[in-house]
């Protein structure tokens, strides 16, 4: 069992399974390429079966190893459950399922650990971004009223009701043809609606959206340094494990050496 451990932590046996995981990417994209012959979808259905059994054999490999103690990380249960899945057979009403294999690639976030980490602090900046959506959502309704009181009537279009200004000024905070499309047309109706877009547009584009980043950063940092802190922790203790490994043979040899005596 020791043995099986070292092989599922080794860097080499990681790296392999990421070299699957693309390998069967791959694949997953190749298929859906037109006119293919029976003997190339054949050899590519191969290719993937063998990708799936292959990380069956991984999430066995770590059942063994750490037993029920695998389930207590949210990755390898993510892990676990895209391979159960892979394992159902896709046929009759479940042949949709075959469009969710391509979610295996996924497993790339749960062994690449740049791409966990970005997850990760995606995950922990939640509260955060629901904090500055929250912002976010009070200035569109204010604008959303502002702009279908004064531009409704001569642009229905844009700004007839509340959803339609909403839509619009979506447009707008994205900057998709926010000037030549819905700013310079209002403004030959309405020449001081400058006034109106861009402090809008400094405030939702300029400030609240780069607070989104923001909180997204700090907290992948956030994650980084729990990471590397956990690390150091397990450095610690595996010096320490290798100290009293020492400790124990200098006194395992003196013993020997008074039974010789």
């Amino acid at each position: 069992m020791l043995m099986l451990k070292q092989i599922v932590e080794s860097r080499w046996f990681h790296n392999f399974v990421i070299t699957i995981i693309l390998i069967n990417g791959a694949v997953l994209g190749i298929e859906t390429a037109k006119g293919l012959s029976t003997t190339a979808m054949n050899m590519l259905n191969w290719i993937d079966q063998l990708c799936l059994l292959i990380f069956v054999i991984e999430i066995v490999m770590k059942l063994l190893v750490y037993r029920l103690s695998f389930f207590k990380q949210g990755w390898n249960v993510f892990d676990f459950l895209i391979v159960a899945v892979s394992l159902v057979p896709a046929t009759g009403q479940l042949s949709i399922l075959r469009a969710f294999r391509i979610f295996r690639v996924l497993r790339l976030v749960t062994t690449v650990d740049s791409l966990r980490r970005v997850v990760a602090g995606m995950l922990l900046a939640i509260p955060g971004v629901g904090s500055v959506g929250a912002l976010l959502a009070i200035f569109f309704y204010i604008g959303a009223v502002i702009s279908t009181t004064l531009f409704g009537e001569a642009f229905p279009d844009w700004f007839g009701n509340l959803g339609r200004s909403m839509y619009t000024l979506f447009q707008v905070m994205t900057l998709e043809s926010w000037s030549m499309g819905i700013v310079r047309p209002v403004m030959e109706e309405y020449p001081y609606a400058w006034i109106f877009f861009i402090p809008f547009i400094t405030v939702t584009t300029f400030t609240v959206l780069n607070l989104f980043i923001g909180i997204i950063v700090d907290a992948i940092a956030t994650v980084k340094e729990q990471d590397e802190s956990s690390r150091l922790h397990q450095l610690s203790s595996k010096e320490d494990i290798d100290l009293i490994r020492q400790d124990l043979s200098a006194i395992r040899i003196q013993l020997d050496d008074l039974v010789n005596k």
